[in-house]
């Protein structure tokens, strides 16, 4: 791809002259497309608006002609750069594209086979059209008829669902292998947002594999443009997390952690919004509920809830997303309450901790994981700063030797001996305490130490 058409503007392609009158005597525009188009080239923003309020669909006929019949680059840009003019000045124009003196003509095609055929600026031009076109169209156009489809023409005409088709399918291309390294994926990002309000487009990108295309986007941002791509990305989830198969896609890749470590790392209130908004929709579906409180979002939530937001969806998104997660947890069972204090580090003498039963019960879910929950415990004992925890810690390494048939050898070979020992001089009574208690336990094993239990 040549680099000079990489980095072309709109505003370069507009100040170039087509040679409009050689198209007309070779027959390639006709002369009311030679008079709208001298009346239209190099006027002021209102004046073409003025034109295109009179005869808005003759002009949109004479651009798609060009496209349909003339191959020649610059012109071929110059014209799409004039579709993307009109459109963005006011995009309520792209309904024009289904007005019914277009009904018999194929308004679609040039747009979706220059998205395949041109270089960057081509493509990208051609992309940011259709989208618009897409989210013009209005509901009872329904998704199966093209622009009006006239009964009585010979060949077929590109659909609606064929436009949403390639763009999905181009969309997907880009997000895989970007035809510009820098402008290739928030291009898609952005189209996506657009087209992921319309349901059959959710389908179709399910389908394409797409949802894990998203994932490795959703990163804490660090400059403004990062934060405007990592928005739109979040919104793209935020639409699909309305849709059933979508959802399935989302529960088996890491999009919850992904997006629990940029709401964890975001000041930026709309990113914070959209993925609020996102995890407020997966609540209730398969484990994600589950998962969000080990993910420990419910800490999350309260420190978001003492920030000064000032939108009215987040605060009550904030709420409810809270409510979810506290019946979530009332939903746990005592092992996975235990899990959940231990993987937050967040250790307290909560009855668990020195009740025989919850220890007889499910001291083999210890070796779960390899033995990841005493590991944890071992690492509180490393990196906490608060003696609370740090006695807990101890206490329940010494619950874990005496209940454990190989308590003793597994501690001692995860190497807690050394740590514990350490606690032994800790300025905290209850720290030197229970570590105390729990080396007495790895030294004199279960029979004896049951008699030391404090």
């Amino acid at each position: 791809m040549p680099t000079e058409h990489a980095e072309l503007t709109t505003e370069q392609v507009l100040r170039r002259d087509i040679p409009w009158e050689t198209y007309m005597t070779t027959k390639l525009i006709t002369g009311t497309g030679l008079q709208l188009l001298r009346r239209y080239d190099n006027r002021s923003e209102s004046d073409r608006a003025a034109l295109l309020d009179d005869d808005g669909p003759a002009y949109v006929h004479v651009f798609v002609s060009i496209l349909c019949d003339i191959f020649k680059e610059e012109t071929v840009e110059y014209v799409l750069a004039l579709i993307d003019e009109m459109l963005t000045a006011n995009p309520k124009r792209a309904r024009l594209f289904y007005d019914k003196s277009l009904a018999s003509e194929d308004t679609y095609e040039p747009f979706l086979r220059l998205l395949w055929k041109g270089n960057w600026f081509i493509q990208e031009k051609s992309c940011t059209i259709l989208s618009m076109i897409v989210s013009a169209r209005s509901k009872n156009q329904g998704g199966v008829t093209a622009n009006g489809e006239s009964s009585n023409s010979k060949k077929q005409l590109t659909t609606i669902d064929d436009v949403l088709k390639g763009l999905v399918e181009w969309l997907c291309v880009q997000l895989k292998n970007p035809s510009h390294p820098s402008r290739g994926i928030p291009t898609a990002i952005t189209c996506l947002v657009t087209l992921l309000k319309e349901p059959v487009a959710r389908s179709l990108f399910v389908q394409a594999d797409g949802v894990k295309l998203l994932v490795p986007l959703i990163s804490p941002a660090s400059t403004q443009q990062s934060m405007q791509l990592l928005y739109e990305t979040c919104l793209c989830v935020w639409l699909l997390s309305y849709y059933e198969p979508a959802i399935e896609y989302l529960a088996t890749s890491r999009t919850l952690q992904r997006l629990i470590e940029v709401v964890k790392g975001s000041t930026k209130e709309k990113v914070v919004r959209v993925v609020i908004l996102t995890l407020r929709n997966l609540l209730p579906k398969g484990t994600f509920g589950a998962q969000m409180v080990d993910l420990g979002l419910p800490q999350i939530v309260q420190s978001l809830k003492a920030q000064a937001w000032s939108d009215e969806d987040l605060l009550e998104a904030l709420n409810q997303l809270e409510d979810g997660l506290k019946a979530n947890i009332k939903k746990m069972s005592s092992f996975d309450k235990y899990k959940q204090e231990v993987l937050l580090g967040h250790l307290d003498w909560s009855p668990m901790h020195k009740d025989p039963i919850f220890w007889r019960e499910n001291i083999t879910k210890f070796e779960e994981n390899d033995f990841q929950i005493l590991r944890v415990l071992i690492t509180i004992l490393d990196t906490s700063g608060d003696p609370r925890a740090l006695a807990v810690a101890c206490f329940d390494l010494s619950q874990f030797i005496q209940y454990h048939p190989a308590g003793r050898v597994i501690v001692n070979d995860l190497k807690a001996k050394e740590r514990v020992m350490k606690l032994m001089n800790h300025e905290n009574p209850e720290v030197t305490k229970n570590a105390l208690l729990c080396i007495q336990r790895l030294f004199l094993g279960a029979k004896y130490a049951s008699f030391l239990q404090a």
